[in-house]
């Protein structure tokens, strides 16, 4: 009876035994995920192309979004016609010489006025050597001119006729309002 006993111990021994490393074994599975692809040429179709693009586009905050072409002219902010107020920010000063507005995503920028064909915060980018040698980056914030003609802000009209005057220029819509 005594060695009934005995072997009915080590059998339930070596059973539970088993039963642990079963559990350790299969709470430890290891998982493997493979992706497979079965373009095999590695091409894309040309929507999906044309949708990334747009995308890029849209998200590039310096290409072009659409052309304009029109006069270019400057401005000062205390000219005779000039209440030193800009149309579309009327709180900011422009009466003490400043020509740029800090925008949150072009940073500093110059003042343009334009027509109501841009809205107001419309950011564009033109090229004027007599200006700078750079592209010049412009927020639409005042008014007063007709058609898709541009009015540069300036400190003189000195600075204003002697290097803008008046030129046709072709210019960039960056940003089309706030």
């Amino acid at each position: 009876m005594k060695g009934l006993f005995r072997g009915i111990n080590v059998l339930v021994r070596l059973s539970i035994i088993v039963v642990v490393l079963l559990i350790v074994e299969s709470s430890a599975t290891n998982y493997e995920s493979k992706i497979e692809s079965v373009n095999e040429n590695r091409t894309i179709n040309l929507t999906t192309m044309a949708l990334k693009l747009e995308e890029d586009i849209a998200n590039d905050i310096y290409s072009a979004k659409d052309t304009y072409t029109g006069d270019l002219t400057g401005y000062t902010a205390n000219c005779p016609l000039c209440g030193g107020r800009l149309g579309c920010l009327p709180s900011y000063n422009v009466l003490n010489g400043t020509e740029t507005y800090p925008d949150q995503t072009y940073g500093n920028v110059r003042i343009v006025a334009s027509s109501s064909n841009l809205a107001c915060g419309t950011v564009i980018r033109f090229n004027k050597a007599s200006i700078s040698s750079e592209p010049v980056i412009a927020i639409v914030l005042d008014r007063g001119v007709i058609g898709n003609d541009i009015d540069l802000l300036t400190n003189s009209t000195e600075y204003a006729s002697k290097n803008i005057g008046r030129s046709s220029i072709s210019y960039d819509i960056l940003r089309t309002g706030w």
